[in-house]
């Protein structure tokens, strides 16, 4: 098993493409750890789906343990292929599997694209298939750590661009409401866009009700969809 591991790492080694090495330490900020190999994300997924064509007959534990090699080197691409292959065993996913996704946020995200991507894909297909599991993530919202924080909201983007779990949305963002990290403010802010999507005057009443604390940098994200009127409204003073 180890040689598919090694054998990604030499593709992605292979795939560096100079500009994109050049240009990857743009896109985070101070306080991010992000180790890149310098490969374009349409290269990455294409070395990630090749390799799973290596993977069948493995269990999904085994496959798992090779995300988790993948996970512990903290580059980005690795962690990309990570998430890819994850996804790719989500008709299996059952309860317990919630363990190892919320082991890896805790312990192997150190960026918001390592956050995004596990979360929005991996661990938001999970809640969609076992919604009780989104009172972990009120839990995590709790937490001290911007990662995990984060990860709270991102999880529900896509479940919230459903029109899913709305009532849930508006307590992981009340939780996090007053958060002093831009970061954490973005992820529940994006949050809150996705579900206007399906529920645009919920959400701007939700936003306008808590406009005068809401730090505007969320502000912004939750309304970024909404017509010019609702915009205007909601950014007057």
């Amino acid at each position: 098993m180890d040689n598919i591991v090694e054998q990604v790492r030499q593709a992605l080694a292979m795939s560096i493409d100079e500009s994109t090495l050049n240009t990857s330490s743009r896109f985070f900020k101070e306080g991010e750890a992000a180790k890149v190999h310098g490969v374009r994300m349409g290269d990455v997924s294409k070395i990630a789906k090749e390799s799973l064509k290596q993977m069948k007959g493995l269990s999904k534990q085994e496959i798992f343990d090779l995300c988790e090699e993948l996970w512990k080197s903290g580059y980005l691409e690795e962690s990309v292929v990570a998430c890819i292959w994850a996804e790719s065993l989500h008709k299996q996913y059952e309860p317990t599997d919630f363990k190892t996704f919320e082991y890896w946020v805790h312990n192997y995200v150190t960026n918001w694209a390592d956050c995004d991507t596990l979360c929005n894909h991996t661990i938001g297909t999970f809640v969609m298939m076992y919604p009780e599991y989104i009172s972990e993530l009120k839990k995590w919202a709790k937490s001290s750590s911007r990662w995990v924080k984060r990860a709270a909201a991102v999880t529900l983007i896509i479940p919230a661009r459903k029109g899913l779990f709305l009532d849930d949305v508006f307590e992981i963002a009340d939780i996090l409401l007053l958060d002093k990290d831009d970061l954490v403010q973005k992820g529940y802010g994006w949050m809150l866009k996705a579900a206007s999507e399906t529920y645009q005057k919920k959400v701007f009443d939700y936003v306008m009700k808590h406009k005068s604390v809401m730090p505007r940098t969320a502000l912004r994200y939750a309304i970024e969809k909404m017509p010019a009127n609702m915009k205007s409204e909601a950014m007057k003073k």
